[in-house]
Order: C-alpha cells, then sequence, then structure tokens
C-alpha cells in the first residue's frame, strides 16, 4: 500500500523516488567482529580470555552491544554498492578483525594477555591475565575484560566475565535476526578449554589443560529486508546464503570475505 510515494511492504518502508526512478530500503542489521585470540600462559597460572567481536544490531526490539538500545536501521538506495566485510578471528593474544556494513563498523575483539601481561582493548576487551592488566571494551559494542586477577575472562558483548572466579565466560547477546535464537559474541574464558565457533565473534579461551590460549572466532554479517528485493555482489569476494523467504523478509548471511553488495 503507498500513500504520498511511501509504500510499506511486509512491515518494511519502500521510498519511490518517482517513476522510474531509485527506489530506497530499509535494512535491519547485525554486524559482528571477529573475537579475539585467548593469552597463553606459563605453564603455572592462565593467560587472559579473548575478548568478544564488537556487536553492532539494529534489530528491532533486541539490544546492541553492551546492551544499548538498538542502532537505527540503514536505509540503502537500489543499484548502489555497499562494502561488507566479514572480520577473521584474531590469533593467540591477538585482536580479531573489524567487520563492515556500509558506514557501520565493529571492532575486532581484544587479545588476551599473556601471564603478567596486557590485554587489548577492543569490541570487548581482553580479560585480566595472571598479575596483569585487563583490556577495555567500547561504547555500544562490548565490556571490558573481567578484573579476576587469577585469570579474567574477556568481555561479552552482554557483559563482562565474573570477578569472583576463573572459567566464567563474558555474556554474549542473543538475537533472532535469523528466525531462531542464537547467542554470540560471548568473551573468552581464562580456563576454559574449548576452540571458538566460526561466525560467532566469540573471544578465545585460555585453555587449562595446557595453559595455552586459542585463537578467536570469526565474526559475522546478517542482514534482513523486505523479500521484494535481492542482494548480489558484483566482483564477488564474498560468502554469503539466503534461504528461502519467510514472513515477508529475506535474511542474507555473509560468513567470509570481503566485497561490493548490490541491492537489486
Amino acid at each position: 500500500m503507498c500513500y504520498y510515494g511511501e509504500c510499506i511492504v511486509s512491515g518494511i518502508s519502500l521510498m519511490v523516488l518517482g517513476a522510474g526512478g531509485p527506489t530506497t530500503t530499509t535494512v535491519e542489521y547485525l554486524v559482528i567482529a571477529g573475537g579475539g585470540g585467548g593469552g597463553n600462559g606459563d605453564g603455572q597460572s592462565f593467560g587472559g580470555g579473548g575478548g568478544a567481536g564488537g556487536y553492532r544490531s539494529s534489530v528491532v526490539g533486541e539490544s546492541s552491544g553492551r546492551n544499548s538500545s538498538a542502532e537505527s536501521v540503514k536505509t540503502v538506495t537500489l543499484g548502489e554498492q555497499y562494502t561488507v566485510t566479514v572480520g577473521a578471528g584474531g590469533a593467540v593474544g591477538n585482536n580479531g578483525s573489524n567487520s563492515v556494513f556500509s558506514t557501520v563498523e565493529s571492532l575486532g575483539g581484544g587479545g588476551g594477555g599473556a601471564t603478567g601481561g596486557t590485554s587489548n582493548n577492543g569490541g570487548a576487551g581482553g580479560g585480566r591475565p595472571w598479575q596483569g592488566v585487563r583490556g577495555l571494551g567500547t561504547s555500544g559494542q562490548g565490556f571490558d575484560g573481567s578484573n579476576f586477577n587469577s585469570g579474567g575472562a574477556g568481555g561479552g558483548g552482554g557483559g563482562a566475565g565474573s570477578e569472583s572466579t576463573t572459567n566464567a565466560k563474558g555474556l554474549g547477546l542473543a538475537s533472532s535476526i535469523t528466525g531462531s535464537s542464537v547467542t554470540r559474541a560471548t568473551g573468552g574464558g581464562s580456563g576454559s578449554e574449548g576452540a571458538s565457533t566460526a561466525n560467532s565473534g566469540d573471544g578465545g579461551n585460555s585453555q587449562n589443560s595446557n595453559r595455552l590460549g586459542v585463537a578467536g572466532g570469526s565474526g559475522v554479517v546478517i542482514l534482513k529486508y523486505s523479500d521484494v528485493f535481492t542482494i548480489t555482489n558484483p566482483g564477488g569476494g564474498l560468502t554469503f546464503s539466503t534461504p528461502s523467504p519467510a514472513g515477508g523478509f529475506k535474511v542474507t548471511t555473509f560468513t567470509a570475505g570481503t566485497g561490493n553488495i548490490q541491492f537489486n
């Protein structure tokens, strides 16, 4: 249904800018950067857990990182190109890489410091290593690392790790942008085992079996838009999928690479 040049399709605004002219639409996004790698211990003490990748969301009714309000939806123009980058997870002790959708950029999670060292700042900060210094998170993206001296968890998108125990990971955030609730951007645990999950934005653990850190999880970019449109990737470079539309929407998930996209 259209009034004065503005049409509403499946709850998303489509602005017609004149007969035969360009059309704009709004897009809900979830942009999560790569998580930071967990820090190495020294054989007796733990390194810091890696911070989660920055978490930025415009999904209506959900939180953005650091439990902030959802950001404004993005307006895009048909035929124009917009950059998408999926950030890689950080190697041991290193920050994750940034993820991007157009002007929206999420910062890679801070790498966890080695025993006695300093964890990095990032989307969410790395946890405090034994007798070291924690990293700090970024407003609207992720929390500071835990300051627990025996080995702090990396900050998560939804909360820092416990200040009173090891193995407590930084809290992630749940989103239902894909139709089912999935928690992502969890801070790595100092003294926790297990590899990071791809496209989670999770920080890497500092494992308690050998006290060595592990790499952070890669990030992800997810876009929700009216099923009237289709996304293409002129020039290639991106790995993505778009399941069958549901409820009048399409949801495209980008899992690797960098390149330009176009709404048609």
